[in-house]
C-alpha cells in the first residue's frame, strides 16, 4: 500500500512536470519569435533624410573667446564633398574666413590667404602669404593663439600628428617650430 501511494505521488508530479515543461517551452518559444519579429521590423523615421544632409560632417574649428582670450572650438557643419579631395585647404580656409559664434573673434589676421598645403609622413606643411605676419604682436597670446587655433583643429584629422608653417614657401624665424598639439585650458 505504502509502495502504490508512492508510484501514483511519483506519477502525478511526473505528469506535472511534463505538462510544466511543456508549456514553459512553448512559452519561450512565442516570446522568441516575437522578439525576433521585433528585430525585423524596419525603422521609419519622421523625416526623410536628404542627400544633402546624408552627406554632412560636424568640424570642430578653434577660435579665440572675445572676453577671455582662450581658445574654444566651434562646431561647423561641412559638405563632405567640400573636404573630400583636400581636407586641410578647405578646414584652414574655414578658420580664416572666421568664427560664425559672436562670441567668438578671428585671429587670422586680415587678407591672410593660404598658398598650400602638403603632408609629409604625420607632419602637415601650410604655406600662408606674408598677411600671415601681421599678427597684433603686442600681445604675445596672439601668436600663441594663431598657432593653436591652426594646430588644434587639424591635429583632430588622423592623419595630422603636427604642423609646420611657411610664409610664401620659405621658413620664417617667426614661426621655424614643427608644432604639436597643446592642452587646452579652460
Amino acid at each position: 500500500m505504502k509502495n502504490k501511494k508512492i508510484i501514483i505521488i511519483f506519477s502525478v508530479l511526473l505528469i506535472i512536470l511534463v505538462v510544466g515543461g511543456y508549456f514553459l517551452i512553448n512559452y519561450l518559444r512565442k516570446d522568441k519569435q516575437e522578439g525576433e519579429q521585433q528585430i525585423v521590423e524596419e525603422y521609419t523615421p519622421e523625416e526623410e533624410i536628404s542627400e544633402e544632409q546624408s552627406r554632412q560632417t560636424i568640424v570642430s574649428l578653434y577660435f579665440q573667446n572675445k572676453e577671455t582670450k582662450e581658445l574654444e572650438p566651434e562646431a561647423r557643419l561641412v559638405d563632405i564633398k567640400e573636404i573630400l579631395d583636400n581636407p586641410y585647404d578647405r578646414i584652414v580656409n574655414l578658420l580664416i574666413e572666421g568664427p560664425k559664434n559672436e562670441d567668438k573673434e578671428n585671429i587670422f589676421p586680415e587678407n591672410t590667404k593660404l598658398l598650400n598645403t602638403s603632408l609629409e609622413g604625420d607632419c602637415l606643411t601650410l604655406n600662408f602669404s606674408s598677411e600671415f605676419l601681421n599678427y597684433d604682436k603686442t600681445d604675445e597670446k596672439t601668436k600663441e593663439n594663431l598657432v593653436n587655433s591652426i594646430v588644434n583643429t587639424l591635429t583632430q584629422l588622423n592623419e595630422v600628428n603636427s604642423i609646420k608653417i611657411l610664409i610664401d614657401g620659405a621658413q620664417n624665424e617667426e614661426f621655424n617650430e614643427v608644432y604639436t598639439i597643446q592642452k587646452l585650458t579652460s
